[in-house]
């Protein structure tokens, strides 16, 4: 016997209230029957215990020789590696070695442009603008140049590759001294000789303090003094180069002068 509703007053207003026990009749039909089980349509496969193995087989016939074309509009989404016609496959062209990509390191080659003799124009660090001669491309994209020095102060140097210009006209280099060139385009040659400091207590409390400003009255650091040995190097390398470049009018000038670019100018227009 079911229990009687009873009857609740709210406010000015009465109301019938249902029994719990009617209550969950009111929302759910308690004699509907259970539904069926669902099924996993994903990918156009039954669910589990109903014939995977055969979809699995009809499926992959299916697919074995399927071409899909893609449309123009969708390249742009596409990698490089994947063609806009490809042919699906999980049997022989599935298992293909792909092309793999090569990570080596391969020595470092000079541009075609960058032979020795060849005029070239900085374009960064202390020298920047300065027309130099090219005597010898060394490893790792390092180039030795030299100004000459007399002509325009730019002694022999290395630079980088990277940031020089490689004009159309060379200088004669015939007359250098291969042993010479060969000496001083060595890494030890360049290498600065470390100063030696003198451990002791002095030395001891002044690190991590701030270098104190020169005053008026103080005399000036004395200037770097260049060795014999590397004037007398420089020298043997400049003076055929320079013997060459009077031959030519205006080359000395040329050298001489600082390249720089003016309002108007258009660099990707020149002819180098």
């Amino acid at each position: 016997m079911s229990a009687k509703p009873t009857t609740k007053k709210f406010g000015k207003s009465t109301r019938e209230v249902p029994a719990s026990a009617d209550k969950a009749k009111k929302w759910y039909n308690a004699d509907d029957e259970p539904e069926a089980k669902k099924k996993d349509y994903r990918n156009g496969i039954d669910a589990p215990g109903d014939g995977v193995a055969t979809r699995i087989e009809e499926l992959v016939r299916q697919t074995a020789q399927t071409t899909i074309n893609i449309p123009p509009s969708t390249y742009i989404n596409i990698p490089r590696h994947v063609s806009t016609t490809a042919t699906m496959s999980f049997g022989a062209q599935a298992n293909q070695p792909q092309p793999q990509v090569r990570k080596a390191v391969r020595p470092w080659a000079p541009r075609q442009s960058l032979q020795p003799g060849t005029v070239l124009i900085v374009l960064a660090g202390r020298f920047r603008g300065k027309r130099v001669i090219l005597v010898k491309a060394l490893d790792q994209g390092v180039l030795l140049v030299t100004g000459p020095f007399k002509i325009n102060g730019v002694p022999l140097r290395r630079v980088n590759s990277r940031y020089v210009i490689a004009t159309s006209y060379k200088v004669d280099v015939s007359g250098l001294d291969q042993k010479k060139v060969e000496e001083v385009s060595q890494p030890k040659y360049f290498t600065a000789e470390k100063a030696k400091e003198k451990a002791g207590e002095e030395a001891f409390f002044k690190q991590g303090e701030k270098p104190q400003r020169r005053l008026l009255t103080e005399s000036p650091p004395q200037k770097k003094q260049i060795t014999s040995s590397r004037a007398a190097d420089q020298k043997a390398i400049d003076k055929p180069l320079i013997a060459n470049i009077k031959k030519v009018d205006m080359l000395a000038s040329y050298l001489g002068s600082s390249f720089s670019l003016r309002k108007g100018d258009k660099p990707h227009e020149m002819q180098w």
